[in-house]
């Protein structure tokens, strides 16, 4: 069933390159340079003489874009309106409780001798349940036409705690696989170290990286009013040619590398690393090894595509200016949205195949014994 999910959204994604398709006009419009958002592009109004302010409800600062623009097909699309939305309840209804059972299995086993595994897990856990938390209202977001209605603080803190989690749960994956990595290939540093004091450290840092990463969505303006579309949009248009938002375009370049590249090489070369190891060892470790490369392959799957889009989307802005990947891109995050309500059950997973930490690893090449059940 989890492998269809990805096939599934690839399939919607092709929908939505015919939806552009179709919608694409003859009339042309001038488009303004030297606009590169990581969001579809858009351009202030402006009211002068010659035009008049539209009849708007909302107070919202209004933003243009061409008739032919891919902005049109995402908005209206099925993909945005329904197949998001509909995946992101689907990962609230699982993901909500099970890592809310997790944080409370994980409480109880503080004070145990793998402490500084369930400080990271417990890490884990809210970062997920706070991600899956801020989908609450992206759902009405889209059900609603991608018509944002909760105000522009709102707008601010959930994309804040939307993008934010999403680095800061791979961020924690990466450590929790440079802890086991530590704990196969170097055993003896392992076992001097003051395991729940880094534990801890390392939590706070992670932390602090989200804050930093969080700061810049909070001070800009995240939602604007599309005059063609009659609709207030949530952070998807921006006028990235504007002061005010023009430093956002290497801050997110930045957290691509911070927050995706380097935990997503952290975890190949972690886990290589630990499955070569096992396999020089004298014991039959392959019900781990299985179990481990499981969890690595739901990671690929689910932070992979997201991050290749969002490389490639930057690619193509700086290139052509083109900027329908973006739509392609949200889809893509929704994997992300997954790994968070898979992760409880993968932390089970793996706490049943062995010790937690690896402790039972200790000299190479002399004859171990099998590792100890929780």
């Amino acid at each position: 069933m989890a492998d269809l999910v990805p096939g599934l959204l690839i399939c919607l994604m092709a929908v939505q390159t015919i939806q552009h398709d179709g919608n694409r006009t003859e009339t042309k419009t001038n488009i303004p340079t030297g606009v590169i958002p990581k969001t579809f592009r858009g351009r202030l109004y402006k009211v002068n003489h010659t035009n008049q302010l539209p009849l708007y409800p909302s107070t919202d600062p209004l933003l243009y874009v061409n008739s032919e623009d891919p902005v049109t097909a995402y908005t209206t699309g099925v993909l945005s309106t329904r197949v998001i939305p509909l995946s992101y309840i689907l990962a609230m209804l699982v993901g909500i409780p099970s890592n809310a059972y997790i944080l409370a299995f994980l409480r109880l086993r503080l004070g145990t001798k793998s402490m500084s595994t369930v400080i990271l897990y417990l890490n884990l856990a809210l970062s997920d349940l706070l991600l899956l938390l801020s989908l609450a209202l992206r759902v009405h977001y889209h059900f609603n036409g991608n018509n944002w209605v909760f105000g522009e603080f709102s707008c601010r803190l959930v994309t804040a705690l939307f993008y934010g989690n999403v680095y800061n749960s791979a961020q924690t994956i990466a450590c929790i696989s440079l802890k086991r990595y530590v704990a196969v290939v170097r055993p003896f540093l392992y076992r001097r170290l003051a395991k729940t004091t880094l534990a801890v450290w390392t939590c706070l840092v992670v932390w602090l990286l989200f804050g930093a990463a969080v700061v810049p969505e909070l001070l800009v303006r995240q939602s604007y009013q599309v005059t063609q579309l009659g609709v207030t949009t949530c952070h998807d248009v921006l006028p990235l040619e504007e002061k005010s938002h023009s430093p956002l375009v290497p801050y997110r370049l930045m957290l691509v590398c911070l927050g995706f590249i380097v935990p997503f090489l952290v975890c190949i070369y972690a886990h290589v690393a630990v499955v070569y190891h096992l396999g020089q060892s004298r014991c039959d470790w392959r019900p781990f090894v299985k179990v481990s490369t499981l969890v690595f392959i739901i990671f690929v799957v689910c932070f992979l595509p997201s991050g290749i889009l969002h490389i490639a989307h930057y690619i193509r802005l700086f290139s052509s200016g083109d900027d329908r990947l973006y739509g392609y891109y949200r889809v893509a995050v929704c994997l992300c949205c997954f790994h968070s309500c898979l992760d409880p059950f993968l932390c089970m997973l793996i706490s049943k195949m062995a010790a937690s930490e690896l402790q039972f690893i200790s000299l190479r090449g002399i004859p171990q014994r099998s590792p100890v059940r929780m």
